[in-house]
């Protein structure tokens, strides 16, 4: 009897040194994910920096229809300004925020709050808003691009 419950215990015992531990089950699972997780920012940030690399052609062919203009002692933020051969109306001035956050329209010195008002001009208050649009969208993919590198990293280390 003893014998077989000695025989019958060293074949528990056996059966359990060939399954892995619970340790080794969440490390090797945690492995796959942090594999799966780096693959997933890695596609994420190839897709960021195509639909970055296809504005930046874009901001370029509209900043050549404005000039920058900023105060260094005065201005956190500069603006473009559209050059005036693009302008089909005297005295107007529209100036798009560096940073994307603002479009703006000035009339001899005093800002226009109107929006009927401010398309006077379309085509110089249409090209505006575009670059407004785009200088956004890059910021926006600047920050993206610089979190999913960092994130890239991360499961880098870990792996």
């Amino acid at each position: 009897m003893r014998r077989e419950l000695l025989i019958l215990f060293c074949a528990i015992a056996c059966a359990g040194c060939n399954r892995p531990s619970k340790v080794e089950q969440y490390r090797s699972e945690k492995h796959v994910r942090d594999s799966v997780s780096l693959v997933n920012q890695q596609r994420t940030l190839a897709y960021y920096q195509t639909v970055l690399d296809s504005l930046l052609p874009v901001s370029d062919s509209l900043l050549q229809y404005f000039r920058y203009e900023r105060d260094e002692r005065y201005q956190d933020h500069g603006y473009y300004v559209v050059k005036e051969g693009r302008m089909k109306m005297p005295g107007r001035r529209i100036l798009v925020r560096d940073d994307g956050k603002e479009v703006l329209c000035y009339r001899e010195g005093k800002r226009i709050e109107d929006e009927k008002e401010k398309r006077k001009d379309e085509g110089a208050y249409a090209l505006a808003e575009h670059l407004q649009i785009v200088i956004r969208d890059i910021k926006e993919l600047e920050k993206r691009i610089t979190r999913t590198s960092l994130e890239v990293q991360k499961y880098q280390k870990r792996l």
